[in-house]
């Protein structure tokens, strides 16, 4: 007779959150030059009554922290290592704008590899659609 597994770490944490009478949470994704729409999509799934985490630098923009392009990159690598874990802890994703690239599609296989729901503001650019 097989011995049964045990849980995952991504099943003890959905279970915890449970037993903890959390919200969902949403990990909002995207390309960060659309960072006006993530923050309305933020306020508009707060409202809805969810736990959001979505990226907190915009490294498009200009700014004294990653002014150096070698620290910049290295920034970019523990950041996108920062989003995956933001995926890990949700227990969905919202891909917001008309665009997807390179990382946001990873970000989307990830999740969807997690079997975490992944919705979109704009379902026509869905790579699996």
């Amino acid at each position: 007779m097989p011995h049964p597994q045990p849980p995952t770490p991504e099943a003890r944490l959905a279970d915890a959150k449970k037993l903890l009478h959390l919200p969902r949470m949403v990990a909002i994704c995207g390309s960060t030059r659309f960072m006006a729409e993530m923050i309305e999509a933020d306020l508009r799934e707060t409202k809805a009554g969810k736990i959001v985490v979505k990226p907190g630098c915009d490294l498009k923009s200009p700014h004294a922290l990653w002014s150096d392009a070698v620290e910049a990159e290295a920034l970019k690598v523990r950041l996108d290592d920062l989003h995956r874990a933001k995926i890990r802890l949700a227990d969905e994703v919202l891909v917001v704008g008309d665009h997807i690239g390179d990382s946001t599609r990873a970000e989307i296989a990830y999740a969807r590899s997690l079997g975490k729901p992944v919705r979109f503001t704009h379902p026509e650019v869905d790579p699996d659609a």
